[in-house]
């Protein structure tokens, strides 16, 4: 892999990181100001609401999908990646800002609302732009380790916001956390997301794009029209992402609060076995990335549903017994090690499916969309099932997700050795598409 290539792969990573960081931040420290917008009660039911606006976010990402990947196909992924980041930094702000109840009543959680509204859409983009950009601009051959560093950068991101939470949490009262300290990581995400912007203001566009500017039918790059012409893509990738999305949300974003509100740890232990789990998850993306370069993509993919769908249940219930750092730890390696056969490659496999002009909205719109289903609701939904007094049915559902995507693995064939500058764009009965190749 080349030098420039390798230097697209970091500008592009580390816009990602921090759009991530600033997505992440809100889950990972939403214990400490979900108190602030609502009135006093239940602690469950305070980050239910903040959940809930939470999930929001979600719904807004198909929103941001159809925009911000119609942008990226039609102007260049770089423009995508550069309007991305400037919604995120302006969502950052605005949560900083934000008036707690006792000053505004409701109007802090309508800022709230606004702010997760405008994520939304930025994270929306950014997953298909930021996957588009990793796969296009790496080497044939190499893309599954290429793509990989999405979620190296999407997992540096929050570790980086956790590390934050546990310097925050030994350098300053509980009090103080509730009360102001809450704001500092959203502050520390507007001022990355500024330079971001600048480092994205000067980053190269892919080759394969830009092989494509002259095609014909440039018209209708980055339409739903010419997306409907690939439907059939379309709807597996939201098969592909169902099992995948609610697990990794599950063992990420909300796996501090299961060790917290439910399996009785500190808030501080609770945030350092996340922290060190998510550091080895982050280094073992690229090697299951490479490994799918030489085996495919489907036995990755196969392994994570099956271990996803028959462990969950296990681990969960364990987790919820483990009492101490060590054990917990070692449970939530073993559920993103799981994890990793999908969160490698998945923006890789998504990639391979479309051609330039409409891929960008062809992994965006439908992956956005199965997202906001299921891995924006996830925490919403644990948190349903705990506050009914059926924790346990939570866990059910998790491998429930996997399965259903068990059997779209088990029945698509590869995706690994696709060229994407041959991918057919879609002609009335005589297409021959990447969904007929897997």
């Amino acid at each position: 892999m080349g030098r420039e290539q390798w230097k697209k792969i970091l500008v592009g990573s580390a816009g990602n990181m921090v759009e991530w960081f600033d997505w992440f931040v809100y889950a990972s420290f939403a214990t400490y100001f979900a108190g602030a917008f609502f009135p006093d009660g239940n602690p469950t039911a305070q980050l239910m609401n903040t959940a809930g606006i939470f999930a929001v976010g979600f719904f807004m990402r198909p929103v941001g999908g159809w925009l911000l990947g119609r942008v990226g196909d039609r102007k260049g992924r770089k423009a995508a990646l550069t309007l991305t980041v400037t919604l995120m930094s302006a969502s950052a702000v605005l949560i900083a800002i934000a008036p707690t109840y006792a000053v505004a009543g409701y109007g802090g959680a309508v800022v709230l609302l606004i702010a997760r509204l405008l994520q939304g859409l930025s994270v929306g983009g950014e997953y298909a732009a930021s996957a588009t950009y990793l796969t296009e601009a790496s080497d044939p051959s190499r893309r599954g380790f290429a793509s990989s560093f999405q979620y190296v950068s999407m997992t540096a991101g929050q570790i980086v916001g956790l590390g934050l939470q546990i310097i925050l949490q030994r350098t300053l009262s509980d009090d103080a956390l509730h009360s102001w300290g809450w704001r500092i990581p959203f502050i520390i995400g507007a001022l990355g997301a500024a330079i971001i912007f600048y480092l994205r203001r000067n980053m190269l566009e892919t080759d394969v794009y830009e092989e494509s500017a002259d095609d014909a039918g440039a018209d209708s790059k980055g339409t739903l029209t010419a997306l409907w012409a690939h439907k059939r893509e379309a709807f597996l990738v939201m098969a592909l992402t169902m099992g995948g999305t609610v697990a990794y949300y599950t063992y990420t974003t909300y796996l501090t609060k299961y060790l917290s509100n439910s399996a009785g740890l500190s808030k501080q232990t609770a945030t350092l076995v996340s922290f060190c789990a998510l550091i080895v998850f982050a280094c073992i993306q690229p090697l299951a990335g490479k490994l799918s370069d030489r085996i495919g993509r489907r036995p990755l993919l196969i392994t994570f549903a099956v271990g996803s769908t028959f462990l969950t249940v296990p681990i969960m219930t364990m987790l919820k017994h483990a009492g101490s750092f060590w054990p917990a730890l070692g449970l939530a390696l073993l559920a993103l090690v799981v994890v990793t056969g999908y969160t490698s490659i998945n923006a890789c496999v998504k990639a391979e499916l479309f051609p330039t002009g409409i891929r960008a909205l062809g992994v965006a719109l439908p992956y956005a969309i199965a997202n906001a289903l299921f891995g924006g609701t996830a925490e919403y939904v644990a948190l349903w099932f705990k506050d009914a007094g059926v924790e346990s049915g939570f866990y059910w559902y998790v491998a429930g997700c996997a399965a259903v995507s068990l059997i779209v693995y088990l029945t698509m064939r590869e995706t690994r050795d696709i060229d994407l500058n041959q991918v057919a764009v879609a002609a009335p009965e005589t297409r021959q598409t990447a969904a007929e190749a897997v």
